[in-house]
């Protein structure tokens, strides 16, 4: 069976179990001159990688946010609805990142031995990180919060745009910008629709095919961690890590989503579970929210009674603009990997850079594109922001194809979470008489 016809999944599968045998068994029983030339080989391949993503950032989160925000009030006849969804997809975000804060700053799953965490960031990770953090965090305080604020309106977005550390005036704009495209006149909003709609597809696309060479990517980003760290230690820590994502996504799953469904839905959560089976297996089995919406809109529709009305608005929009989970993800990812640098000296970021990771980790999961692994591009957005490497992502490749399957099930269940509650508050009753006979069970 030819590997190139695997799905990405088992690619990057193959490609970590070769990284495994490459660097921790096959380079430290070679030569010093080869063991040398191939970790260069593999830093220049994961480095081509990384600045492959981080060329699509900027034009894919603007065109993902501009077309995801700007069918809010397009209408009139869903106007109301569209607030209703956006206040929703807005506070269930937000819910899950301060879920994430809170559990990776009590786990603290990066807080290790300087030796290890400087082989798992790399040999670089005293020096490379140094100034750009300091700068950041030294000396701030609680009032540099509004720092934040004046960084959402820089005086010139094309700048802010060429700065990883001001993408979030780009985001700002990019969703100000969508909003006031549903308050043109008919014809001229349909005009910019079709061209938005039709740039973030062919950022989809490109980001498809970047995201493609994944595989290869990875071996060029973990064989330096894997040769440079000690592997007990380096599996001990991601494991930690990955103890600490799934608490996370497990606590909005069951406890947050439930409480929306149960007070403001009105309805049994265990019985939202128990129909909506189908559509998060298939959200773990393709790591897609996009895959998975031709399901989710008919499963919401027939065995939850959510109108078509309200499902073929709520649920589309929600594959692109609802992303609990992969919110969730990106903040404990960044402040993962923030508690490395720290181990090995650097300073710890401070409450106001932390909050900074928290906005945006809600805003640019807005942006990031219902595939498989793409929640990396919207990290790469943040790591700069707070001034951490985008490089450093190499030290979770381990873990993402596991965790991206199951933040793909907790932001597909958010969607359906959105649909029966936007139902249930527009007059529908979702699950009819079955709610109410479940609920006295």
């Amino acid at each position: 069976m030819n590997p190139l016809r695997w799905k990405l999944h088992w690619q990057i599968l193959l490609s970590l179990i070769l990284t495994l045998l490459f660097g921790a068994w096959i380079l430290p029983h070679s030569s010093e001159g080869f063991s040398a030339g191939s970790i260069s080989f593999c830093q220049f391949i994961g480095k081509l990688f990384m600045n492959a993503l981080k060329m699509v950032i900027v034009p894919l989160i603007v065109a993902s946010i501009i077309s995801g925000v700007m069918h809010l009030g397009a209408e009139k006849g869903v106007g109301r609805m569209g607030i209703k969804t956006f206040l929703y997809y807005t506070f269930s975000g937000a819910a899950a990142v301060i879920v994430g804060l809170i559990v990776v700053n009590l786990i603290q799953p990066g807080n290790v031995d300087a030796e290890t965490a400087a082989g798992m960031l790399g040999a670089g990770a005293e020096t490379s990180i140094s100034q750009g953090l300091m700068s950041k965090v030294e000396g701030r305080s609680s009032s540099d919060l509004f720092d934040i604020f004046l960084r959402m309106f820089p005086s010139n977005i094309i700048d802010a745009a060429t700065n990883n550390g001001q993408l979030l005036g780009v985001i700002t704009f990019s969703i100000l910008f969508g909003v006031f495209i549903g308050k043109l006149p008919a014809e001229q909003r349909e005009t910019q629709q079709k061209f938005w709609e039709s740039a973030q597809e062919v950022m989809l696309k490109l980001t498809e095919f970047i995201i493609r060479f994944a595989p290869i990517g990875v071996f060029g980003l973990v064989v330096p961690v894997i040769f440079e760290t000690n592997l007990g230690d380096l599996f001990g820590t991601l494991a930690w890590f990955f103890i600490t994502v799934l608490l996370a996504l497990t606590i909005h799953f069951a406890i947050n989503l439930a409480l929306v469904l149960k007070f403001v839905a009105k309805v049994n959560p265990i019985t939202h579970y128990k129909e909506m089976a189908p559509v998060l297996l298939t959200a773990f089995s393709t790591a897609s929210s996009s895959a998975t919406l031709p399901l989710t809109i008919e499963t919401v529709e027939e065995r939850a009674g959510v109108s078509k009305k309200t499902s073929s608005f709520t649920l589309p929009l929600g594959a692109t603009v609802n992303m609990d989970g992969t919110a969730l993800y990106e903040c404990v990812v960044v402040l993962f990997i923030a508690q490395l640098y720290a181990s090995t000296g650097q300073v710890a970021l401070g409450i106001g850079d932390q909050l900074l990771v928290v906005f945006l980790a809600l805003t640019t999961s807005i942006g990031v594109a219902g595939i498989p692994a793409a929640s990396l591009v919207a990290i790469a957005v943040i790591l700069p922001a707070v001034g951490l490497p985008v490089e450093a992502i190499g030290v979770v490749w381990l873990t993402d194809r596991i965790l991206d399957m199951c933040r793909t099930s907790v932001n597909v269940f958010s969607d359906t979470v959105g649909a029966v509650t936007i139902a249930a508050t527009e007059g529908e009753r979702p699950y009819g008489e079955r709610s109410t006979s479940d609920a006295q069970v």
